[in-house]
């Protein structure tokens, strides 16, 4: 397929995944209100929870590129977006029949895990092919702003959802968004490529990925700035609810509300980036992102009372809104500094490392909750924060001013990517 041929066909690719992203935010708030609210869960049974929506990028997540270059694009998506489906149904069926359990909500976050794993990796993969290199840097920041929008819209009318019908009937909302989304990808042409008569091993082909990635001197430093910050997030997205909650004794309501604000953030961040790369430098611009996110994760747990609901929501558009610049800079860099035939294998191998970090932060923080509390938990992933500018410091990227003053090799077509 061809960019010229894709030019409509990226609004249905956008539409199936907007329709994803509002239940998937409308589902973030039920799911875990579900698991404290019905089922009493513990906060490490919230962190389970939390930990096994992105334990897939521990297990699959570097094999992915590989499957996803060797199955077409349109059915690995159309088929997770099935699965999850089917998964994320079970939940209320199990609670109108009286089996649901906390282990149960494991379970479908397990699937829905591996599911979204394969999903991701085929969707920006897909990306390129349908965009062409001159619009590729908008329409990343446009799918970032909206999920930002999603996130924006999606939580607060999750928490209007549950506070009228209950957490978990409000999880078909999801289910459904599913479905809306494979029927839109079914409609997309799929992919047509040559096939070699024979695939190298795959040990091979996901070796060529790693050492791509982990040799050159942009996106190996950038992908354990993204660790550092995914680790944050997985601990945020376990203590977030239990925070508001438990400690802050929210209503439903507004914990949809707060929670919601990170999307302001996030659309900010994906409307400012293409002003702020062009003015200060892709390299220079993810570096400042990087130190501001510092500062937003230290805001988010200070103040008791109503001021405490305003330094969750200030440093939550902080932090979010400066992840952003970091995410849309560096996949737009990927999808064009990489060769074609690794770039499915390149995304896979960054998402392996940076997104396996979010179910270990999870996990970490349900455990530490559990005996400091949710306050204190936010405060000591806040310092962890840190780890993210420093990755950048300590390599070449912080002489840069763009990313595209990394020298080239002499046949002028790739990166070099020996030296540090």
């Amino acid at each position: 397929m061809t960019v010229e041929q894709g030019a409509g066909v990226f609004w249905r690719w956008w539409a199936a995944g907007t329709t994803s992203l509002v239940g998937s935010a409308v589902g973030g708030v039920a799911l875990p209100l579900t698991a404290l609210t019905v089922l009493d869960a513990t906060a490490f049974e919230m962190g389970l929870v939390a930990a096994a929506g992105y334990v897939a990028w521990l297990v699959i997540g570097l094999p992915a590129g590989v499957i996803v270059q060797r199955l077409p694009l349109r059915g690995a998506q159309v088929g997770a977006d099935l699965a999850r489906a089917v998964a994320v149904a079970s939940i209320p069926l199990a609670w109108w029949w009286g089996w649901l359990t906390v282990a149960q909500l494991v379970v479908v976050a397990l699937v829905v895990s591996f599911a979204n794993v394969l999903f991701d990796v085929a969707n920006s993969t897909f990306l390129p092919a349908i965009v062409g290199r001159e619009q590729l840097h908008a329409r990343n920041s446009l799918t970032s702003a909206t999920h930002a929008a999603t996130q924006l819209s999606g939580p607060a009318l999750g928490g209007l959802a549950v506070q009228a019908l209950g957490a978990v009937p409000t999880v078909l909302v999801d289910a459904a968004s599913y479905l809306v989304s494979a029927a839109l990808l079914r409609s997309l042409p799929a992919r047509r490529a040559d096939a070699p008569d024979r695939w190298p091993p795959i040990r091979q082909m996901i070796g060529e990925g790693w050492r791509y990635v982990t040799r050159h001197p942009v996106m190996g430093p950038t992908m354990w700035t993204a660790t550092a910050v995914n680790f944050v997030c997985g601990a945020q997205l376990a203590v977030y609810p239990l925070y508001l909650v438990r400690e802050l004794h929210a209503p439903a309501v507004l914990v949809g509300v707060l929670l919601a604000v990170e999307g302001v953030g996030s659309l900010v961040g994906a409307a400012l980036t293409p002003w702020i790369t062009n003015r200060w430098g892709t390299a220079r611009s993810v570096l400042v992102a990087c130190l501001v996110s510092v500062a937003g994760a230290f805001v988010v747990p200070l103040g008791v009372g109503w001021p405490a609901y305003l330094a969750f929501a200030v440093g939550n558009v902080v932090f979010a809104g400066s992840v952003v610049v970091l995410s849309v800079t560096t996949r737009t860099y990927r999808q064009t500094a990489s060769p074609p035939e690794l770039l499915s294998r390149v995304m896979a191998t960054v998402r392996f490392v940076s997104w396996g970090a979010i179910p270990v932060g999870g996990l970490v923080a349900g455990a530490l909750a559990g005996v400091v509390g949710a306050r204190g938990t936010l405060f000591v992933f806040a310092a962890a924060t840190v780890c993210a500018p420093l990755a950048l410091l300590r390599s070449p990227v912080r002489r840069l001013r763009d990313f595209a003053d990394l020298p080239v090799d002499p046949a002028g077509d790739r990166d070099v990517v020996g030296a540090r």
